[in-house]
């Protein structure tokens, strides 16, 4: 059975940096649960950070240049998180492998699993368009990212991975 990656948070689990979830009820959602498709994971927890958490943007650029050594992930504290993220990332990446997963749903706008857009480093609640570190990881390594926004293009995405 194909598997599928997604947000800790959309599942109701309270690993935001606020400490809140992001519960997500959706009846394709809900069947791929009950179907037992469904590999949890938070980044940003799995590389050890704590909940609740400073926020945190990229600054410099998206989660490609983060992988790329060019921009950074920094807290609203100002210090330097990148290497959490990109340790989250690799270990979001471990499970897809060790799960052959090909379709992931995250959370969208995060700056680890922003799939097209993210907030531009200021704090002040402005988008731009970008993916986050766990997502743009993922996405280089033939995993194809959706958000919660978009559970009927991951549902085509799976079916025709199933092909």
């Amino acid at each position: 059975m194909e598997k599928l990656l997604i947000s800790a948070c959309l599942l109701g689990q309270p690993v935001r940096y606020d400490g809140g979830a992001k519960a997500l009820h959706d009846p394709t959602l809900e069947r791929w649960r009950r179907e037992g498709r469904l590999v949890a994971a938070c980044p940003e927890v799995q590389a050890g950070m704590s909940t609740p958490r400073p926020p945190a943007e990229i600054q410099g650029g998206t989660g490609a240049a983060v992988l790329d050594g060019t921009a950074q992930v920094i807290a609203r504290d100002g210090a330097d998180v990148s290497q959490a993220f990109l340790s989250g990332a690799e270990q979001a990446l471990a499970l897809c492998q060790r799960h052959h997963i090909r379709v992931a749903i995250l959370t969208e706008a995060s700056p680890s699993c922003g799939s097209s857009a993210l907030y531009d480093g200021s704090f002040t609640g402005q988008r731009v368009p970008g993916q986050g570190v766990t997502a743009a990881l993922l996405e280089r390594h033939g995993v194809r990212v959706f958000s919660q926004f978009e559970l009927d293009q991951a549902e085509r995405a799976l079916q025709e991975s199933l092909a």
